[in-house]
């Protein structure tokens, strides 16, 4: 279980940085404009549809005025509580993904005919690491061991 979280941190390294991007912006533009028109909107008691659809748009596109119109009319419980929820199902879509990207199994990403199989220098026993039949990146069959030196290429040949 432990190679499926690693594989999965490995691959996802650069979205955890674009996912909280993307979270502070989201929670800039969409979060913190919805919050403060809403408040606008029930300012006369009861939910005005004609307010909040006349002040969503100005909202939107001035994110900042709109950050300070909460800290100064004070929605910041609101703006908490709708942050929370907004989190709360980020998390969640992230976490799908998150798990989607956890490799099958053990091998997965291991390129075919690399040195991966080995570790710590196993392959050194057998194969040299300067010289011989090339075998894959720092890894040679030499030519002057004793035994069977057969190669057999498993592969195709591309033209273009």
């Amino acid at each position: 279980m432990n190679y499926k979280l690693a594989g999965a941190i490995r691959r996802n390294r650069k979205n955890f940085i674009i996912c909280a991007i993307l979270w502070v912006f989201f929670t800039i533009v969409f979060v913190a404009p919805l919050v403060y028109t809403t408040f606008q909107a029930k300012q006369s008691g009861a939910f005005d549809l004609n307010i909040f659809l006349e002040r969503v748009g100005p909202n939107i596109t001035n994110p900042f005025a709109t950050i300070g119109g909460i800290v100064s009319n004070g929605v910041m419980s609101n703006f908490i509580s709708a942050l929370f929820v907004f989190t709360i199902f980020y998390l969640a879509f992230f976490f799908v993904g998150f798990v989607k990207s956890a490799p099958k199994n053990e091998f997965s990403d291991i390129e075919h005919g690399s040195s991966d199989w080995s570790q710590h220098g196993e392959q050194y026993k057998i194969l040299s690491k300067n010289k011989g039949i090339i075998l894959a990146e720092d890894n040679y069959l030499p030519v002057d061991k004793r035994g069977n030196v057969n190669v057999l290429v498993v592969g195709r040949i591309r033209f273009w």
